[in-house]
């Protein structure tokens, strides 16, 4: 496995669209199925997760993290991702693990939202069996599309989201499709609304994860005409596949 991380404020224009141009296509309807075969075939059981030392249970229908949401995790656990002292929403937030990390740096307030409703109360039980009662922190477990249904006054200093965005179907089972592959749609509508509806606090931050069996460019294209600036904060490789999955920082370009 190859592990490489980068760091930096926003870029400028001309960075933005020179990273645009340096990604890397979207890999092969093969390729996508042969990398997803198998994946989540356990959905429908109950199951456990390990994550620095707390256990999780899962239900079923409830995701359980791979590869990529770990990229999210460690993000959030090491710092890189700063959310202490900050509002903070997990979108897809699956069994919880991001609120957790999140209540227990001391972030001001955690949204934990998803549109599954099993999973947000998943991640509730969760939080309060790991993380408890905080009182500089505000928990917030919310069933949501997207942000259809956050306050109008919610203002987000740091917003982090691992969509189920693989470009190919890789199951007719409507779980799998649910927690993988939506399809690049899901994130179009995710910066929409995070613009439409004003809700990054100044100097919020998106922090976005996306590999090479989605529509890569096309996701990180209309983040620029929506007046991101991306910065690459992470890409990982796996041995024995073709697949790249990015971390990127997004940043409004008015808040820059």
């Amino acid at each position: 496995m190859t592990d490489r991380t980068a760091a930096g404020g926003a870029a400028s224009e001309d960075a933005a669209h020179a990273l645009l141009a340096s990604l890397p296509e979207t890999l092969p309807r093969e390729e996508i199925l042969a990398i997803n075969s198998g994946s989540k075939s356990d959905i429908h059981t109950e199951r456990t997760y390990a994550y620095n030392g707390w256990t999780f249970t899962l239900p079923p229908g409830v995701f359980a993290p791979g590869d990529t949401s770990r990229i999210v995790h460690d993000r959030l656990l090491d710092g890189t991702i700063p959310v202490k002292g900050r509002s903070y929403a997990a979108m897809g937030v699956g069994l919880g693990v991001e609120a957790v990390i999140a209540g227990s740096l001391g972030a001001r307030e955690v949204y934990a939202a998803d549109v599954h409703p099993d999973s947000v109360a998943t991640a509730a039980a969760h939080y309060r069996d790991i993380v408890g009662d905080r009182p500089d922190t505000v928990f917030r477990p919310l069933v949501s599309n997207l942000f259809e249904d956050f306050p109008d006054t919610a203002r987000l200093d740091v917003i982090t989201f691992n969509p189920p965005a693989v470009s190919t179907r890789t199951s007719e089972d409507p779980t799998v499709v649910r927690n993988v592959c939506v399809g690049a749609g899901i994130v179009l509508r995710f910066l929409d609304q995070i613009v439409t509806r004003d809700l990054l606090a100044p100097d919020g931050e998106v922090h976005l994860v996306v590999s090479n069996t989605a529509e890569l460019r096309r996701i990180v294209g209309h983040a620029i005409d929506a007046g991101f600036r991306p910065v690459v904060l992470h890409r990982q490789t796996w041995e024995g596949d073709n697949c790249q999955a990015y971390l990127f920082k997004l940043i409004r370009h008015h808040a820059a």
